[in-house]
């Protein structure tokens, strides 16, 4: 969706940024695209986190890598980023809720920050939140980047765990990403 001219594509975290960011689209004037996940997701904004289009949002500071995420897996994220810090690897989350527009210069002052970054949505790497930051990095700011979400490949049926697991979606899978582009890190 996001190579339609004008238009605004989002994809909430939880059913609370979905409250604000369907607010925010009766309030904007243009076309507007919203990504849901088909199955409940945990409760992780409040009413007092920030929603602004286009304004992706820090829920956990770290210092060795960034990790940028969308929609449900934005909780996988922080999960993946805690199971870190025990490892002793300071894992940076941002909710990136807006894909386009897509926030430049938070994306590009985190990694100039932590020097390496990771995507994770559920969606096709090609055309999604994987492309869109590498398109701003590879402009503004290049580091290692790994890219987690569906391959070029079409999905099939099952539990969201397992669609997760078998898509390469999971905690582990973020960690195993993570790791892997810390030691492509100058």
């Amino acid at each position: 969706m996001r190579c339609l001219p004008n238009i605004v594509v989002v994809v909430p975290c939880d059913s609370i940024e979905t409250t604000k960011a369907t607010i925010a689209a009766g309030e904007y004037f243009g076309p507007f695209y919203f990504r849901f996940a088909r199955e409940k997701t945990p409760i992780i904004t409040t009413e007092e986190t920030p929603f602004k289009i286009g304004k992706a949002e820090v829920f956990r500071d770290g210092t060795d890598v960034t990790i940028i995420a969308c929609g449900p897996l934005v909780y996988q994220s922080l999960v993946a980023a805690e199971e870190l810090r025990k490892e002793g690897i300071s894992a940076r989350v941002i909710n990136n809720h807006t894909i386009k527009p897509i926030d430049k210069l938070t994306l590009a002052s985190a990694a100039k920050e932590t020097g390496a970054v990771i995507t994770v949505e559920e969606h096709q790497i090609i055309g999604g939140l994987g492309g869109a930051v590498a398109e701003v990095l590879a402009e503004n700011f290049p580091v290692p980047m790994e890219r987690i979400g569906m391959p070029d490949s079409f999905g099939e049926s099952g539990s969201p765990e397992e669609l997760l697991e078998k898509y390469g979606m999971s905690v582990k899978k973020i960690k195993e990403a993570v790791k892997s582009v810390l030691k492509r890190k100058k």
